[in-house]
């Protein structure tokens, strides 16, 4: 395996720079925070690099790479293949650009201000939470955490390092889905009796694989990083959103994690649950239940069902005594229908208007000024699919208070809040 060379005047390895991480912890800080009077680097334009060069990754790269207030100045990724052709794309307007197969690396360059994550859902945490911690903003796709621990972490790091970080909940930045929040929360269509989400199909389930020589293109301890140890295998590590490492419960939260993370997101700002969020999960199957819920503490429920199912067909639907919305990434339709295009008053509730989701990340980088989706609202979203995912997992009821953050009385349920990472990737502060 080519393992491209770090900068040579700040280099760290990934796991020195978790000794570093963690040394924070015990008072002994050898890798300082950096902090920054201006929030941009040189020549008023942002410096940035790519973390995990995946299929999600195309779409940041050719963004930052085409913008003309950024420097996009390095790419990593554990496999060689991928990071050498992200790397390519990147030379053809950049020969200085670097390639990493350690996220360290690029940790340690105090000329990177802002970083892209777009990693499997295991390693979101740790890398955002070590990006805030040395001063870059951050970008990490959703969603934002793998447990319950790694979501408030991520919180706690954002507001003790005042960076900014945008949760890669796009929807939020589409204009069906505000206009529908409008209408919901201003109670256009009454008070809202039902919510349905479509998560449009299922994963294949979660089984053994058979071990397979680990070939020279990947470094497969780094991409298992705090996950446990399994045996390699092709699909275990293959970036498909059909399946590969989204299926299994190691590395994210299957459905729940995958389209739930864009639709409860929705879901929880139309109700004003921001911040909050439901206080019973129950799974598909029990007691005869057709699909999976969430209840809030008002009784309201959330079904999902994957495929069909009473969503319609469309991504969200909400039913109030009153009207109806149904909104999905091909537009809105709403009952009554002039409510697709009414314009709230200076006197009702006017969604956060974003047209751009990862432009609104870098005005927020300018401004110092939240995203529209920064930490703590995704953190909310997160904590629903995970609880969704245990619930699911244990084949029973969930309890939770969101205001504790805490599993009701259920020590088995409770252990899922995080797990044992190996050694030399544990969660940094």
């Amino acid at each position: 395996m080519t393992i491209i060379p770090s900068n040579p005047t700040a280099t760290l390895s990934r796991r020195s720079f978790t000794k570093a991480s963690l040394a924070a912890v015990s008072g002994t800080i050898f890798f300082p925070y950096i902090a920054r009077s201006n929030p941009i680097g040189a020549n008023n334009r942002v410096r940035m690099a790519l973390i995990g060069c995946g299929g999600i990754m195309g779409g940041h790269h050719s963004w930052a790479q085409s913008h003309p207030m950024i420097d996009l100045v390095a790419v990593c990724d554990v496999k060689t293949s991928k990071r050498e052709a992200a790397l390519a794309k990147l030379k053809q307007k950049n020969s200085e650009a670097v390639g990493y197969v350690d996220y360290g690396d690029i940790m340690a360059r105090s000329d990177i201000d802002a970083v892209i994550i777009g990693t499997p859902d295991h390693w979101h945490a740790a890398i955002s939470i070590d990006a805030m911690r040395v001063g870059k903003d951050v970008y990490v796709e959703k969603p934002m955490a793998l447990t319950l621990d790694e979501s408030a972490a991520m919180v706690a790091a954002e507001k003790r390092y005042g960076r900014i970080l945008q949760v890669g909940s796009q929807q939020r930045s589409d204009a069906a889905f505000s206009q529908a929040v409008d209408i919901v929360r201003n109670g256009w269509i009454g008070e809202i009796t039902e919510v349905h989400i479509d998560f449009q199909s299922d994963f294949p389930p979660d089984s053994l694989l058979s071990e397979e020589p680990v070939p020279a293109d990947i470094d497969y301890d780094r991409w298992l990083g705090p996950a446990p140890w399994r045996p390699y295998n092709n699909l275990r590590v293959l970036g498909t959103y059909g399946g590969g490492w989204r299926i299994f419960w190691d590395y994210g939260s299957r459905k729940n994690g995958d389209w739930g993370a864009h639709h409860f997101d929705i879901v929880q700002w139309a109700l004003g649950m921001d911040g909050n969020g439901p206080v019973l999960f129950v799974p598909k199957g029990f007691e005869g239940s057709p699909y999976q819920y969430h209840q809030y503490a008002n009784g309201l429920k959330v079904t999902a069902s994957k495929g069909g199912g009473p969503a319609n067909g469309t991504m969200i639907r909400f039913v109030g005594k009153d009207g109806e919305v149904k909104v999905s990434r091909s537009g809105i339709e709403t009952t009554p229908s002039a409510l697709a295009s009414r314009v709230a008053s200076s006197s009702e509730f006017l969604a956060y208007r974003s047209s751009d989701h990862r432009q609104n990340w870098l005005d927020s980088i300018i401004s110092r000024r939240p995203p529209i989706c920064p930490a703590t609202v995704g953190a909310s979203t997160f904590d629903i699919c995970a609880l969704a995912g245990i619930a699911e997992r244990l084949e029973r009821p969930i309890h939770w208070n969101p205001d504790e953050r805490q599993i009701k009385d259920d020590p088995e349920a409770a252990r899922f809040a995080d797990y044992t990472r190996r050694a030399g990737y544990q969660l940094p502060v």
